[in-house]
């Protein structure tokens, strides 16, 4: 056998009495019970699709058209069940429309076979009828109705409506009867449930087969040729008798009681399919107990004459009933040319709700962006106003400490011997360590403990996310300022040691970076939690540029630039407040060049990577 590459490994046995049905996949006949599985040379059963008391459903693979399809076969041997057999292969055989399944010439046959092991009750020669018919891609109506728990759109409704009178119009006029109209046995091609839209329910009746969600009619084992009705009164067709057939909740009164039917037959069912579909509920749940009436138009509001339409089809009188499909087209062209009036306004309604969701939409995105912007601004200015105060606070206890630290120095060097005293000790140090003819004075003092006010008043501001280490930053004022003095003092003397060009701009160099070096050095010591030594050549940098600047364009008198008590002698009036003047803008400047580098330096080197 040559099988197209997407069947299954597996093939299914036909035979009801076979005991091991699944088959491996390249065997001629089953193993089991020696029925053929390449039935009538062309179709190759794969699996079993479902089981009722009559038929058995598989789906097998045509091998001439390289497609799958269904293969019927019944399992009643009765001659009434094969004669409702013989007349639904004929019935699909002579059929040729969109909404019926298409039977090819020679897919109705007989499989025959002797068991080698026949069953209890059947000889061992038995046949079985199959019929070979097109596979239906899609989902029932009762597929669609499971995923619409409280019905289904009417417009929904009535496409499938219309589609299902076109196809019963065929028949009809045909003399063939349905007699099994309910959702099951009415399918859309090609759709799933959770892909139903509008667009793919048209409302178009004449065009609707060409798109997806094709309506197809379904199971005609219960089909029933008849004679022609228009001869008689359907009233006195209703007692003539007729074979059985019933579905509950669907089949009319005249098909339960087993009378003769008609057309209107299968209106009745496909108005209770209809209005199944459009109120979830199963139609005997909807039925008055006293009269046998439907109500259901309190369940699912629907147009009017929609709803009129459907009332007739289910009616108990038969009279009351559409007598052809014609007059339920008819019918049902005036409900869809009133839709589409209501369709239009719709249209216009839903246009206008999506054009103001549209604009309350752009208007709330409006709304958002405006307020992300304005909390971004804010936070930018809150933490600018806050890097504003921490530098004005820095600049200002930077300025206090610095003033308060010299005053006490000047006081304690020049008006007590401690100025002195230290002042001696120093010199013999550095002339032990260092050869140099630097002769240090009582200032020493001024320097030190201007340093050790200086750190102390930065650490107190606290806005910088320091920790208060004043011991630290006072030791480290100290250090820094002493060491600031000494290259500045250095600066001054050292010209009558080095006389060349380069050494005397090394020590220029020197005596304007000073500054740096002192507020560099207290900086180490105000307890900033990183980039401690980054901060310190910043703040030191930026320090002595500034006071280059100061002394380049004259902003401050030179007087209040440099320490101007560098004598062994007591300061003059002028020559005590020069100096805390000095060492008072030296910490103001230290404050603000640090508030500078937390706030903007620092930040903008994290951006460039560092880390």
């Amino acid at each position: 056998m040559t099988v197209h590459q997407s069947v299954l490994s597996k093939v299914h046995c036909i035979n009801p009495h076979c005991l091991s049905p699944i088959q491996a996949w390249g065997n001629n006949f089953c193993q089991s019970c020696g029925t053929p599985l390449l039935i009538n040379d062309r179709y190759i059963p794969l699996r079993k699709l479902s089981a009722g008391g009559f038929a058995k459903i598989y789906i097998v693979w045509d091998q001439e058209t390289q497609t799958e399809r269904i293969l019927k076969v019944l399992l009643e041997s009765s001659p009434k069940a094969l004669e409702l057999f013989d007349q639904e292969a004929w019935v699909l055989a002579n059929m040729r429309h969109s909404g019926i399944p298409r039977v090819e010439t020679g897919d109705y046959f007989h499989l025959r076979k002797r068991n080698s092991q026949p069953a209890i009750g059947h000889s061992s020669q038995w046949f079985l009828p199959c019929l070979v018919m097109e596979k239906i891609d899609g989902c029932t109506l009762e597929e669609i109705l499971e995923q619409y728990p409280q019905g289904c759109p009417d417009f929904y409704v009535i496409n499938w409506l219309s589609q299902a009178v076109e196809i019963l119009w065929e028949l009809h006029r045909r003399k063939i009867i349905h007699r099994d109209i309910k959702p099951s046995n009415l399918m859309l091609r090609e759709i799933q449930p959770s892909t139903l839209t509008k667009s793919s329910l048209s409302y178009s009746f004449h065009h609707q087969r060409k798109k997806r969600g094709q309506l197809v009619i379904i199971d005609f084992g219960g089909v029933k040729q008849i004679s022609s009705y228009r001869i008689q009164p359907r009233e006195t067709l209703a007692k003539r008798s007729t074979t059985r057939l019933v579905s509950p909740g669907y089949s009319p009164p005249e098909q339960i009681n087993g009378s003769e039917i008609g057309p209107f037959t299968d209106f009745y069912a496909l108005g209770r399919t209809c209005i199944h579909l459009l109120t979830g509920q199963y139609p005997a749940e909807l039925e008055d107990p006293s009269t046998g009436k439907l109500k259901w138009r309190q369940l699912k509001p629907v147009h009017p004459a929609l709803a009129n339409l459907l009332d007739d089809m289910v009616s108990l009188d038969v009279t009351q009933r559409p007598a052809t499909a014609a007059e339920v087209q008819v019918r049902l062209a005036k409900i869809y040319r009133r839709q589409k009036r209501s369709l239009r306004i719709y249209s216009l309604a839903t246009l206008a709700t999506t054009v103001k969701n549209s604009l309350i939409a752009q208007l709330k995105n409006l709304s958002e962006n405006i307020n992300r912007l304005f909390f971004t601004l804010s936070k930018i200015f809150n933490q600018i106003v806050s890097g504003c105060v921490d530098t004005i606070w820095e600049m200002v206890l930077g300025a206090i400490g610095g003033s308060i630290g010299a005053t006490f120095g000047l006081i304690f060097a020049y008006w007590s011997g401690i100025g002195d005293r230290l002042a001696s000790i120093f010199t013999n140090l550095i002339f032990l360590v260092w050869d140099v003819p630097l002769n240090i004075g009582p200032e020493i003092l001024v320097f030190g403990l201007a340093g050790l006010g200086t750190g102390v008043g930065l650490t107190d501001v606290g806005g910088l996310g320091q920790r208060r280490r004043y011991g630290w930053a006072a030791f480290m004022g100290i250090i820094g300022y002493i060491l600031g003095g000494l290259c500045w003092q250095f600066s001054q003397v050292g010209s009558s040691v080095y006389t060349t060009k380069e050494d005397l701009i090394i020590l220029e160099i020197m005596g304007k970076l000073s500054v740096g070096v002192a507020t560099g050095v207290v900086t180490l010591g105000l307890g900033l939690r990183k980039h401690n030594f980054i901060y310190a050549l910043i703040v030191g940098s930026l320090t002595a540029i500034v006071f280059f600047g100061l002394e380049q364009f004259n902003i401050v008198p030179e007087l209040f630039l440099q320490f101007t008590a560098m004598n062994h002698s007591q300061p003059n009036l002028l020559e005590f407040f020069a100096s805390i003047t000095f060492f008072s803008l030296l910490g103001c400047i230290g404050g603000f060049c640090l508030g500078v580098s937390h706030y903007a330096i620092v930040p903008i080197l994290r951006w460039l990577g560092l880390r």
